[in-house]
């Protein structure tokens, strides 16, 4: 689930907990702004995708792609806030469907709905330059 500066899912990829990492290479891969070739020089407008180890690949891991050891680049914990938030408003780990395309609707709503209710009254950056994300007041 790769997110943006401002903490919004700009893509989201699901499979079965019996795969390995890398078959969601692709979807880092869509997040280059060149995929032929993503420069890195280039930051500004190049989105990294910051993963743990599970994701490097005995071969070719995509150019954006930055593997984190523990300790390492704490704004995955941005991933960590919005899981969270997804867990508690949308109840995610309480899916029961059984069917998969069922199961990819739901996590696409809920996806969808995120972006929309961070955005509800905007994305105001505090002095630092950090947005603040909540849903806290959508819970049911």
């Amino acid at each position: 689930m790769p997110l943006n500066q401002w903490g919004l899912i700009v893509g989201w990829a699901c499979d079965t907990a019996n795969v390995y990492d890398s078959v969601f290479h692709p979807l880092i891969e869509q997040v280059c702004d060149n995929s032929n070739a993503c420069d890195l020089s280039r930051r500004h407008s190049t989105m990294i995708v910051l993963g743990d180890t599970h994701f490097h690949a005995q071969e070719g891991d995509p150019d954006n792609l930055k593997i984190c050891l523990r300790g390492e680049w704490n704004v995955r914990m941005l991933v960590e806030t919005v899981l969270s938030m997804l867990t508690t408003v949308c109840h995610i780990k309480k899916l029961a469907h059984r069917v998969w395309e069922y199961f990819q609707a739901h996590l696409g709503f809920a996806m969808a709905a995120f972006n929309l209710l961070v955005q509800w009254d905007g994305l105001h950056a505090n002095e630092d330059g950090f947005v603040p994300l909540s849903i806290a007041e959508f819970s049911l």
